[in-house]
């Protein structure tokens, strides 16, 4: 059986939304697309095709999926860890408007009902299913502790606006770390699993 590993880029406070472009996502009027690219460094890169190295196919949303589409095809290379295996593995879309995925090799999946086909997924890899940007469906899958591991890469800028990966009404859950790094550029890598419900005391 694989694990589900989500991994994400986010400022320091929390916004994950349109981190490689302006236009690649302006919803609810978002101006601030392309705030990663300045502060992108070596290792950032290096770690990114660590996480690549290891993944066994890929769980995307349909907007992510989408912008994924308009760009690697167009930039393959069997012998880059990310477009490598972004072209040739398995892509898994959940949505509830796609009805086909042109870019392969590709599976639409119920975006409204996906969790009992999410887990017969996970359980077909044997190594990791990866979930890469996707904001609607990374907030759904921690909302019913789906994630076996979380790799956060916060990056030293701070927006103000945007969509967050963590939003009100999430389930509190508690994480082990377990592993961390800071780039050359200050961005702060973090990889956690959950560990159960968060619990609460007083000092």
């Amino acid at each position: 059986m694989g694990k589900l590993t989500l991994t994400t880029f986010l400022t320091l406070d929390g916004v994950m939304q349109a981190p490689g472009a302006p236009g690649e996502d302006p919803s609810g009027g978002f101006e601030y697309g392309g705030w990663l690219v300045p502060l992108a460094d070596e290792g950032v890169g290096e770690f990114i095709a660590e996480v690549f190295e290891r993944t066994e196919a890929f769980l995307l949303g349909r907007r992510t999926y989408e912008i994924f589409a308009s760009y690697w095809p167009h930039h393959d290379d069997p012998a880059d860890p990310v477009a490598g295996k972004l072209n040739r593995l398995p892509k898994y879309v959940a949505s509830t408007t796609l009805k086909e995925a042109a870019w392969g090799p590709a599976t639409v999946i119920d975006g409204e009902h996906p969790q009992s086909e999410i887990v017969r997924i996970k359980d077909t890899v044997d190594g990791e299913l990866q979930v890469h940007g996707s904001g609607v469906l990374a907030q759904w899958l921690l909302a019913r502790d789906l994630v076996d591991e979380l790799n956060l890469l916060v990056f030293p800028v701070f927006l103000g606006a945007g969509r967050r990966l963590f939003s009100t009404g999430g389930l509190p859950t508690a994480f082990d770390l377990t592993a961390s790094r800071t780039t050359p550029g200050g961005t702060a890598i973090h990889t956690y699993r959950p560990k159960g419900r968060a619990t609460f005391g007083s000092f």
